[in-house]
């Protein structure tokens, strides 16, 4: 698999890289981190429950859509309902990619033109990913 390539959970091996859970680096106080991506910190920390926030407000949006059917509401009306959640996981998107250029992509800029190019490879290919959607 390449650092890119998607498994069966749609997961990256790149994200697995790029977001480890214990740091390569060894534990925070580690002179030889550059930044606090060495140190296995995620780009959307700050924000982290905020978008659990958000999240929980799109499933409850998901749920609406089961009950509009449970109560056969019109289509268009479901639809409509369907826009709304489709939208909100895109924004969801979105700002999570946001965090990663400004988080994955700044961290291998100070890393050099190899990492560089990878990390916008890797972010070039999730964006394709979203415009499928």
């Amino acid at each position: 698999m390449t650092t890119t390539d998607a498994d069966t959970n749609g997961t990256t091996a790149a994200a697995a890289a790029c977001h480890t859970g214990a740091p390569e680096t060894g534990p925070q106080g580690n002179p030889d981190a550059v930044t606090d991506h060495d140190l296995g910190i995620h780009g959307y920390a700050k924000q982290k429950d905020a978008h659990i926030k958000r999240l929980r407000r799109i499933e409850g949006q998901i749920r609406g859509l089961q009950r509009m059917l449970e109560e056969d509401v019109y289509c268009i009306d479901i639809l409509t309902q369907v826009s709304a959640s489709t939208k909100g996981l895109q924004s969801f998107g979105l700002q999570l990619l946001e965090e990663h250029l400004r988080h994955c992509v700044a961290d291998a800029a100070v890393k050099g033109p190899e990492a560089i190019d990878e990390k916008v490879k890797e972010a070039t290919r999730a964006i394709e990913r979203m415009l499928r959607t």
